[in-house]
């Protein structure tokens, strides 16, 4: 089923565009509220779902965390701070043919991954 863009689905791709890190709902909603103070959380929530599933931008799931929403739609992987949770970009080649250099036994269909790396950014370091 195609659907229809809509101005609340442009608002939220936009925000999630031009924010430029990885945010979670709550941080889009806060940010489009700003100057749409009438969009509702279920609305915003609602198509940053839509807009993932198009492919129009990422959903990272984060263990033990909001999922966050990324603007980069190649395959890469992430860091994720053990101390404040920022989700961040990790400057590493894409591993090719990871999905078909796993060995399984048990007769798993795998369909994609996740890798998220723990480190302590920048900002955290500081505050040692």
């Amino acid at each position: 089923m195609e659907r229809r863009n809509t101005v609340q689905k442009d608002l939220v791709r936009n925000a999630v565009l031009t924010m430029k890190r990885h945010v979670t709902a709550e941080e889009v909603y806060e940010y489009v509220r700003q100057e749409h103070h009438g969009i509702g959380k279920g609305t915003v929530y609602r198509n940053l779902g839509i807009l993932s599933e198009e492919g129009s931008i990422r959903r990272i799931e984060v263990p033990n965390g909001p999922d966050r929403f990324d603007f980069t739609l190649r395959n890469h992987y992430h860091g994720r701070c053990v101390r404040c949770g920022e989700v961040f970009d990790v400057d590493i080649d894409e591993m090719p043919g990871l999905i078909e250099r796993i060995r399984d036994p048990h007769g798993m269909q795998f369909l994609s991954y996740d890798i998220m790396f723990k480190a302590i950014c920048p900002a955290c370091q500081m505050q040692e």
